[in-house]
């Protein structure tokens, strides 16, 4: 509660105005963690770089949807800085590109102009961009070694999947996560969110809203074969036409939406048996690097002081 209360204070303070421009706002601590801070100023650019990222206008409305997940976004990203500072993690520039290009459709000084156009500092998020693909090698290069996945396994359910059909049902899934909120009622959070995706699309929402790795893809997961996935997941989407979005998937702290972006049909052959493999194996992969990452953020969170000021 005293989070919550701090929080919407600094929002009324620097948000509820018909200016945007930072020259008019004092800088002011809002929460320290361990010698990493973060100011209202962060607080103010991680709420337009998610609107602008979205393709939306920086309005009121806009504003007052994201503004409750940012603070814990910069500090979920603050605590990743202070664990990675322990390290020598380098970081290749063309990755950093790579993804730049990737959100902004190739048009990175299109996505800058727009950032400047809206008193947005580029730096400052391109900073938490670093962050958080220094966190994904991070992760791999610590997890990646007890990660085993079960090759016999893999056969079985491949040997399954071909006694069991001719050709291959595939779909193309995007997700949204979002934990839940302790001072909200779920009934409520969830009716936010399908409205959010209502009115401004899927991709867009999973870019502001979503805690998953994935919202930097816009909330993409790829192509499964849909036998491969699990039953609560298979029963969500396996009806849904292209373009629908599931009813909302309720696990232990968070709350799941899928969308079913694209659906294919084609022959199980030797080409496709090694693609589903790959994908198999992958899925499982991608699983376990996600409970990794979460379980580490955890911990850090339980164990690192956070103070308000």
């Amino acid at each position: 509660m005293k989070l919550r209360i701090i929080f919407f204070s600094i929002i009324l303070l620097i948000l509820n105005t018909g200016s945007f421009s930072y020259a008019k706002i004092e800088t002011n601590i809002v929460v320290k963690i361990q010698n990493e801070i973060i100011t209202n100023y962060e607080i103010k650019n991680s709420i337009l770089s998610s609107i602008i990222l979205a393709k939306q206008e920086i309005n009121q409305s806009n504003i007052n949807s994201i503004k409750k997940n940012s603070l814990n976004t910069l500090i979920q990203m603050k605590l990743k800085k202070i664990e990675l500072s322990k390290l020598d993690i380098k970081l290749e520039q063309s990755r950093i590109n790579n993804y730049i290009e990737s959100i902004s459709s190739r048009k990175v000084e299109i996505l800058k102009n727009d950032f400047k156009n809206n008193n947005a500092d580029f730096d400052l998020f391109l900073e938490t961009i670093k962050i958080e693909l220094m966190w994904q090698r991070f992760i791999y290069d610590n997890y990646s070694r007890k990660i085993n996945i079960n090759e016999k396994t893999i056969n079985d359910e491949l040997k399954q999947l071909i006694n069991n059909q001719k050709n291959i049902n595939e779909i193309e899934l995007y997700e949204i996560e979002v934990e839940i909120n302790n001072n909200q009622q779920v009934d409520q959070q969830i009716l936010e969110l399908q409205n959010e995706i209502k009115k401004n699309g899927f991709k867009s929402t999973a870019m502001k809203f979503s805690n998953s790795n994935s919202s930097m893809k816009k909330g993409k997961l790829g192509w499964f074969d849909v036998k491969t996935l699990s039953k609560e997941i298979y029963n969500k989407v396996n009806t849904l036409n292209k373009g629908d979005v599931s009813q909302p998937i309720i696990k232990q702290n968070s709350i799941l939406f899928l969308k079913v972006n694209d659906k294919r049909d084609s022959r199980l052959d030797d080409k496709n048996l090694a693609r589903l493999k790959e994908n198999l194996i992958n899925k499982k992969k991608n699983e376990l690097f996600n409970l990794y990452s979460k379980s580490h953020l955890s911990k850090l969170r339980n164990t690192t002081l956070v103070e308000y000021k």
